[in-house]
C-alpha cells in the first residue's frame, strides 16, 4: 500500500531511533504493492507529505483489514514496523507512514492467530453465552457450551470439550480450543481457528480465513476469495467459495471448488497432499478443473 513513486530504500539501523508502531501489511504473490517491490529486511522512506489513502507506505494494526485490500487467496503478508510521520485512515486500523520496514513474511495460519489475540484482546469480555455490542466477546469454558458473538468485531471462544463458538459480525474472530469443538466465522473478514482433536472452523464470509491445526481438524472457507489451511495431521481444507484456495501438510485431503464469475460451479476436485504431484504448505485453485497452485 504505498504510494510514494520513487521510495528509497534505508539501512534499518536508521530507523532505530524513532517511534515504531507494528503492523501488518499485504502484498501481491510477487511481494508487490501499488507496482513497487519490497524486499524482507529492508527499510523504505517516502520523502513528502503523508496523507492516509494517498501517500506514504501503508500498513495495518489489524490483521483482518488488511484483507480488505490484499484478499487471503491472491496475497503475501508480512509484519512491518512504520515509523516518521503518520497519518491514519477513518474507517479502519490502516495507517500511512514515512518510512516502513519488512521485518518478517507471515503465512495465513499466523495472520489468523494474530487476528483473534487482536480482536479478544480489545473487546469488553461479558459473562453469559452471547454477545450483540460492538467490541464484546463471551467466553464458554464448560463442556458442551456455545459463545456467540454478532457484533461487529465481536470475539467468541470455546475452550470446553465440544465446545462452539460463533462470531458472526463484520471482522468477528471465533477460536475453538477443546475436543471436537466448533468455530465459524460468518461475518465479512472473519477469522475461525479450531485447534483442538477433530475440531472443525468454518470461514463463511467475505475474503474469511480458516484453519484448523489439530488432529483431524476440518477447515472450509466458503467464501469470496477465501483461504483454508489444514496443518494438523489427518486433516482437512475444503475451499468452496469464489476464487478460493486451499492447502495443508502432507497427508492432509484439499477439496476444491471451482466457480464462474456468476457462482455455478463448474468442477471439484478432491486431492490428498503428497499425492500426484500436491505438494506440502502449497496454496492450490480450481482452475479448468485442474488444481493449479494459487498465484
Amino acid at each position: 500500500m504505498p504510494r510514494s513513486k520513487k521510495p528509497a530504500a534505508l539501512p534499518a539501523e536508521k530507523a532505530a531511533t524513532e517511534t515504531v508502531i507494528p503492523a501488518f501489511k499485504g502484498f501481491s504473490e510477487d511481494m508487490t504493492c501499488r507496482d513497487f517491490k519490497f524486499e524482507i529486511g529492508k527499510t523504505y522512506r517516502h520523502e513528502g507529505k503523508v496523507v492516509a489513502c494517498e501517500s506514504g507506505f501503508h500498513a495495518c494494526e489489524h490483521p483482518l483489514d488488511v484483507f480488505r485490500y490484499y484478499p487471503p487467496a491472491t496475497s503475501r503478508y508480512a509484519l512491518v514496523d512504520l515509523a516518521g510521520e503518520t497519518a491514519r485512515h477513518d474507517e479502519d486500523t490502516k495507517i500511512a507512514a514515512a518510512q516502513i520496514t519488512v521485518r518478517a513474511e507471515i503465512h495465513l495460519p499466523e495472520m489468523i492467530a494474530a487476528a483473534v489475540r487482536y480482536v479478544m484482546e480489545r473487546v469488553k469480555w461479558i459473562d453469559g453465552r452471547l454477545a450483540t455490542e460492538p467490541k464484546t466477546g463471551v467466553r464458554c469454558d464448560d463442556d458442551g457450551g456455545a459463545a456467540t458473538a454478532s457484533g461487529d468485531w465481536g470475539a467468541a471462544t470455546a475452550s470446553g470439550r465440544r465446545g462452539a463458538a460463533t462470531a458472526s459480525g463484520v471482522e468477528g474472530a471465533a477460536t475453538a480450543s477443546g475436543i471436537r469443538g466448533t468455530a465459524t466465522a460468518s461475518g465479512v473478514e472473519g477469522a475461525a481457528t479450531a485447534s483442538g482433536y477433530q475440531g472443525a472452523a468454518t470461514a463463511s464470509g467475505r475474503r474469511g480465513a480458516a484453519t484448523a491445526s489439530g488432529y483431524q481438524g476440518a477447515a472450509t472457507a466458503s467464501g469470496y476469495q477465501g483461504a483454508a489451511t489444514a496443518s494438523g495431521i489427518g486433516g482437512a481444507a475444503t475451499a468452496s467459495g469464489y476464487k478460493g484456495k486451499a492447502r495443508g501438510k502432507k497427508g492432509c485431503a484439499l477439496f476444491l471448488v471451482e466457480r464462474a464469475d456468476n457462482g455455478e460451479i463448474l468442477a471439484v476436485h478432491a486431492a490428498i497432499v503428497g499425492r500426484d504431484g500436491i505438494r506440502p504448505d502449497t496454496w492450490y485453485t480450481l482452475r479448468d478443473g485442474k488444481p493449479v497452485e494459487a498465484d
